[in-house]
């Protein structure tokens, strides 16, 4: 992607690297990931009109603490500094760092001494996101403080010579009033015009998809029914058409309506080779009984690769494996920043090596999942494909709480179903981030019909989030839940009662299971 203006993100180890690389995109600049020890070779490499160094847990007073290739700072690129970057910039470059007499953690009021350059069109005091213990005593030569707060007389500084910046704060947070216009300013400051949009990726991707197959080369894609695997289905089959062959699992725990859309649109739509493998009954006979979430996903987990592996046998021999990895999974797996491992992901790190590939295509592998969902559009997937909720890759069987059977999956699929149609209704699915039911394994006595009832309980679960770290339970309007539950239990068999879930995540997780 070398025609694209590029900022280069060196990674502490901040919980938050992951928002910076999303506010330069959202920005309309390209902006990819490197771990804090990438020599300069690297960094030039990706040709970078600047870059940021993210925040980080270490303390630069530390022996061991992580520090980045001094030269970052004479490339000739402008260079922002975010928090622990700002103390390992002022360090680096002989300034002093300290431990604050006073911790700063939370929404903090900033005043802007220096409403110039990176503090450009800024309000004189604004509300910003603090996680510190230490901060920079003395700026090195060739700064001045350009922002401070009551507990942190450096709350930002800048060489305005050398386009070198740092802020204590973090802009990338949403609880950063007004940090989309310091990151704007950086990018402004490094010449970024903002030349980067789904079209330019798209067409990019399918002609780096068509040199790398070739004219004649066969490529396998594992079609989960996802948003990410049916995206990378439609960019490869853009480059080579049916030359792409889809296997799609079908282990029975997709939502109503889900895998015949998949069918439809890669049959149709997108006439790829297409495989459909219904194997619903060998999944319910293998969860037979199992209560344990964990065992359940390593059951399903274990049952899908081997349904998989069968289907790809009978095809014979094909060239290229593609799977829909996209950037998150390689930051958290460690691949991408030199972090430690948040968790591991299925499709991240290589090919089961019994199939047999050597050839591996990602084409979202630099794409965040709000990129892949506007990619998809691009693309002329339908909207409600590329927009459809979060699901987990176990489907309604981990919303199924203890052993699952076909007819408890019928129950949530359906509930679930009715969840969906009337939030659809009121006008509230793009408020509300993540919803659906849940059958609890609660049995409880009811009155239906002047008759005594001992049926199951159905929970909605619905919340609000700006990343999926945290989540706060939705305030759906009363007259939506009534309606929701009425429905429920009136057309979904052995349901009697409708609860609300209004935890917060934490302590709670999204997901029941």
């Amino acid at each position: 992607m070398a025609e694209h203006q590029k900022i280069v993100i060196l990674d502490f180890g901040g919980q938050y690297t992951q928002l910076i690389a999303r506010r330069v995109r959202e920005c309309k600049v390209y902006s990819e990931v490197l771990p804090y020890h990438a020599s300069l070779e690297q960094i030039k490499a990706v040709k970078p009109l600047g870059v940021i160094l993210s925040g980080g847990p270490a303390s630069v007073l530390a022996e061991d603490a992580p520090r980045c290739d001094a030269g970052v700072y004479t490339l000739g690129v402008p260079v922002l500094g975010i928090c622990y970057g700002m103390q390992l910039t002022a360090h680096l470059l002989g300034g002093t760092v300290e431990k604050a007499a006073q911790r700063e953690y939370g929404r903090i009021a900033v005043t802007m001494d220096d409403r110039e350059s990176l503090l450009a069109s800024m309000s004189p005091t604004s509300s910003n996101w603090m996680s510190h213990t230490y901060q920079v005593k003395v700026c090195p030569e060739g700064f001045h403080p350009i922002a401070h707060s009551e507990n942190c007389p450096v709350a930002a500084m800048a060489d305005d010579g050398r386009h070198i910046y740092g802020v204590q704060f973090h802009p990338e947070v949403t609880h950063s009033d007004e940090g989309r216009t310091v990151i704007e300013n950086f990018l402004r400051i490094c010449g970024c015009t903002g030349d980067w949009t789904m079209d330019a990726y798209a067409q990019t991707a399918i002609a780096a998809i068509r040199e790398t197959v070739g004219d004649k080369g066969t490529v396998l894609l594992a079609l989960s029914g996802g948003v990410d695997s049916s995206v990378a289905a439609a960019l490869i089959y853009k480059a080579i058409g049916d030359r792409l062959t889809c296997v799609y699992v079908d282990h029975g725990f997709m939502r109503k309506g889900e895998s015949e859309q998949v069918c439809r649109v890669f049959s149709e739509l997108f006439p790829v080779r297409f495989i459909r493998a219904d194997a619903a009954d060998r999944f319910f006979a293998d969860l037979k009984d199992v209560t344990d979430p964990e065992k359940k996903r390593k059951i399903i987990g274990r049952d899908f690769i081997e349904v998989f592996k069968a289907e790809a046998e009978k095809l014979g021999k094909l060239d290229y494996f593609a799977q829909g990895t996209i950037y998150p999974d390689v930051i958290e797996s460690g691949q991408a920043t030199g972090a430690a491992v948040i968790k591991s992901h299925h499709n991240v790190g290589g090919l089961p090596k019994e199939l047999g590939f050597t050839e591996l295509i990602e084409p979202l592998r630099m794409l965040f999942k709000d990129e892949v969902r506007a990619l998809g559009e691009t693309l002329g997937l339908p909207h409600d494909l590329v927009w459809r909720q979060p699901f987990p890759g176990p489907g309604l069987a981990i919303r199924v709480i203890g052993a699952v059977d076909p007819e408890k999956v019928t129950i949530v699929r359906e509930s679930d179903a009715i969840l969906r149609e009337e939030i659809a209704a009121a006008g509230l699915q793009e408020s509300i981030h993540q919803y659906f039911t849940v059958l609890t394994g609660i049995r409880s006595v009811g009155v239906m019909g002047d008759e005594r009832t001992y049926d199951y309980t159905v929970a909605i679960r619905a919340v609000t989030t700006d990343d999926f770290m945290t989540a706060d339970w939705a305030r759906i309007p009363y007259d939506v839940i009534r309606t929701v539950s009425a429905r429920i239990v009136n057309e979904v068999g052995h349901v009697n009662r409708v609860v609300l879930d209004v935890t917060t995540k934490p302590p709670a997780s999204i997901e029941w299971e």
